[in-house]
């Protein structure tokens, strides 16, 4: 089954509201083995609603609409597909006594639009509300099948979960539902990615490879078809298995999960400790590590060494590194370094991570902008660097910057440096 996505409302077509319920439904209906391969965003105009469903419907089994169902003027929906279906509305009564029963309890009368929210497009399945007022709408007519939801996503997500759900499987029977393995890359960028695993993603068939691109990180989804766990676990296996054996050194995860999460498990696991030290970061490794549940156990703390003073004073860094002729200065590996090994010893953790570099938007020290040095320290071995060249904003260095010093301690803590 084929479905598209029709979202309504002016208001998103304006951008004053991001539309999250099309991300949500087409997880929802990819887990039931509905294909989505169109998203519509449709203002509040009668004319061009139908329109859209006109269109629609010459593309796809399953139109499945959220928006427009609510007690004002501009709510059009329901009325939309009525007139495109030559069908006339009629009211749901458990759902006019809820609606009838809020106004009651609160002591005010009812505004009449609000009978709105009751209709039903005739012959629709009513959709239970649980977290709102107004009835969604579920049914077919020649061929075409019709999902109308509410707008706001704490009404339409339990709708959908609830009833909708289970009125679709009852359309699609025993149809095998999609199944996926999230793997989640460090340490490479996409398009060497793609150059590791391109005979596997030029020749796929099922299952299939869809790489995602994420800031210092890149994702590649491995999907198939199938009736049960089980049997989608045996035919992505030896896919799994190939891209394992390519990827050892920058694959960190099978599931969805971001680096810093692993990396703290590693931690966690081992019974290790972590210190960092960051310049040109400003701490913004330190609230990575620490936005993973439980991190406590293992980061003891970190130093924001801005200036040299502070890298000097907090982090024992040599003023001979820093200043001076001759020396290679706050940017440097040897910097790098002690930045590590002086956290790391501060804290009497059992790893030390620092980066230095120029962010941006100017150069520092004669040296260019996107130029990081990450400093890894290692209880009982000598500090080891790592110099990058980054490009970007001065945010997307920060965070990429972030993201190869825990990918630095990732490949420490597996054993892959």
């Amino acid at each position: 089954m084929r479905a598209e996505i029709v979202s309504v409302g002016t208001e998103l077509l304006l951008g004053q509201i991001v539309n999250t319920n099309a991300q949500f439904l087409s997880r929802g209906l990819a887990e039931l083995g509905i294909d989505v391969y169109y998203q519509t965003v449709v203002g509040d105009n009668m004319d061009r609603l139908i329109e859209t469903i006109k269109l629609a419907r010459t593309r796809a089994d399953l139109l499945v609409f959220t928006g427009g169902l609510g007690p004002t003027m501009d709510d059009l929906t329901r009325d939309a597909v009525a007139a495109y279906l030559g069908r006339g509305m009629h009211i749901h009564e458990p759902t006019m006594r809820k609606i009838s029963d809020m106004f009651a309890g609160r002591g005010a009368a009812m505004i009449e639009s609000n009978r709105k929210q009751a209709m039903l497009v005739e012959g629709a399945t009513p959709l239970r509300n649980s977290t709102g007022l107004a009835v969604g709408n579920a049914l077919s007519a020649e061929g075409t099948h019709y999902l109308l939801m509410p707008g706001p996503p704490r009404e339409m997500k339990p709708m959908f979960e609830e009833d909708a759900s289970a009125w679709l499987k009852g359309l699609i029977g025993a149809a095998d539902t999609l199944h996926s393995v999230m793997l989640r890359f460090a340490g490479i960028g996409e398009s060497a990615l793609e150059d590791l695993l391109i005979d596997l993603v030029r020749e796929q068939t099922d299952p299939t490879l869809a790489p995602y691109a994420k800031e210092g990180e890149v994702a590649v989804r491995v999907s198939t078809k199938a009736s049960s766990a089980e049997e989608a676990s045996r035919k992505m296996e030896s896919t799994l298995a190939e891209i394992r054996r390519r990827t050892d050194r920058f694959l960190y995860a099978e599931e969805d999960i971001a680096l810093e999460t692993a990396v703290v498990r590693l931690l966690l696991a081992r019974h290790a400790t972590l210190a960092l030290a960051e310049s040109c970061t400003g701490g913004m490794a330190a609230e990575m590590v620490t936005s993973v549940p439980g991190s406590s156990e293992a980061f003891l703390g970190g130093v924001v060494s801005y200036t040299n003073a502070v890298k000097q004073g907090l982090l024992g860094v040599p003023a001979a590194l820093l200043e001076g002729d001759g020396a290679p200065g706050a940017v440097s590996a040897e910097t790098a370094a002690a930045m590590a090994e002086g956290a790391r010893a501060a804290l009497d953790a059992d790893f030390g991570v620092s980066v230095t570099g120029v962010a941006g938007p100017a150069a520092s020290e004669g040296k260019p902008v996107g130029l990081v040095y990450v400093g890894l320290a290692e209880r009982g071995k000598p500090a080891r660097t790592e110099k990058l060249q980054l490009s970007g904003d001065r945010e997307g260095i920060r965070l990429r910057a972030s993201k190869r010093a825990l990918y630095r301690l990732w490949l420490a803590l597996t054993g892959r440096e």
